[in-house]
């Protein structure tokens, strides 16, 4: 972990709110206009102002802004709500401002509030520290854009219930991540009744499954460890030994989680698949369509084989793709980053990968590079189609 995503978390933790968000086109991609600066989604105002601006008339506040721990700004929050627009920014980041440009389109930009004054800003650059930054706080990317919640948090009286419930019934410590993975669509599922959705709402339903998971593993983390916590430590070796369990925990299930959720709505959808196949040299690419076997089969075209990856962020490790399997040309890439710089999108086109994302965000990608980016009900048609060919 890099220093950066280092203080990043201490910021975070020491800090009176904070807020995270990945970089999308919108924020990066008009540098030199009126409206330059970064967008701050309206579930998330308290970090900038105490009470939300009025439609009709425009609201500022004047702050200083630390940045990676090196370089200060004197930045503008500002609500524009005169006119037409209804938004908020944060604007007035100066003319050598490294951040604002494309190429950091889907980096995570990370704001904490010191005091009504003074805030801590930083852009996390690499996949590595945009996990570790998630990891540290047992967050999902689909948890991103919005307040960071380090306390328990609550769904509706329904889910928390059949999280109690859940938990009360366990017989160890943490359940093994298929497992979590299988509860929290199970919870989801009974409690809003909306199955049908995994066929026509893939998209949405796929996020509506992690976000849950993630809540049901952040209730579990409160129930073993909340009175320890509360209680402190004894050693500063025991609360080393207890937060490296939790974090090693947070790391190890986050891949797994999402690999667990596509299959379950590939299954959904009568597709036929198998997950982490062999392939050349041993290789495990996470799903081959139909599977191992026809991959293998020579006299099986290839041009019916479906390569998919999954990767929960993938602005460095999209290229581990490339030669997982050689027989298949054109690959499938899907991840739960928001926004990636068209020179990376034209570096995967090039590499003849296609990335699928969420349907939600999409929006957060370079404009003329949407139509090139597959949803994944666009891409559960594809496989259907192929399978018929």
């Amino acid at each position: 972990m890099d220093n950066i995503a280092s203080s990043a978390i201490q910021a975070v933790n020491n800090g009176q709110i904070a807020y995270c968000k990945f970089l999308s086109a919108n924020d990066t991609g008009n540098t030199g206009t009126h409206q330059a600066g970064i967008y701050i989604a309206k579930n998330a105002i308290s970090i900038l102002f105490d009470e939300p601006g009025e439609k009709g008339s425009n609201k500022d506040k004047f702050v200083k802004v630390r940045w990676q721990d090196d370089f200060t700004t004197d930045s503008r929050f500002i609500y524009y709500g005169a006119g037409t627009r209804n938004e908020y920014r944060i604007t007035r980041f100066g003319r050598d401002f490294p951040f604002l440009r494309t190429e950091h389109t889907g980096d995570l930009f990370v704001l904490a509030k010191n005091d009504n004054e003074n805030y801590s800003g930083y852009i996390l650059e690499t996949e590595d520290d945009i996990n570790a930054f998630l990891d540290a706080f047992a967050m999902s990317p689909t948890d991103t854009g919005a307040i960071i919640h380090q306390e328990d948090m609550r769904l509706d009286t329904r889910a928390e219930l059949a999280f109690s419930e859940f938990i009360k019934a366990l017989t160890v410590d943490f359940p093994a991540s298929v497992e979590m993975s299988a509860a929290a669509r199970r919870i989801f599922n009974t409690v809003y009744n909306h199955e049908e959705n995994i066929v026509l709402n893939p998209d949405n339903h796929l996020v509506s499954w992690i976000d849950t998971e993630y809540r049901l593993f952040r209730k579990i983390e409160f129930s073993r460890y909340g009175d320890m916590i509360t209680k402190g430590f004894q050693t500063v070796e025991q609360f080393i030994k207890v937060s490296n369990m939790v974090l090693n925990r947070r790391k190890s299930r986050a891949g797994k989680s999402l690999e667990h959720h596509l299959s379950a709505m590939f299954n959904g959808n009568s597709l036929v698949y198998q997950a982490q196949p062999r392939t050349e040299g041993n290789k495990r690419p996470d799903f081959l369509f139909p599977g191992e076997a026809a991959y293998h089969d020579l006299t099986y075209p290839s041009e019916q084989l479906i390569f998919f990856g999954a990767k929960t962020t993938c602005k460095d490790r999209w290229r581990q793709v490339i030669n997982e399997a050689n027989r298949i040309h054109e690959k499938h890439l899907f991840t739960l980053q928001q926004g990636i710089s068209a020179q990376q999108l034209d570096e995967m086109e090039a590499e003849h990968i296609t990335l699928v994302v969420p349907a939600p965000y999409i929006s957060a990608y370079p404009q003329e590079k949407r139509g090139s980016i597959w949803t994944l009900k666009k891409f559960i048609a594809y496989a259907k189609e192929r399978a018929t060919v």
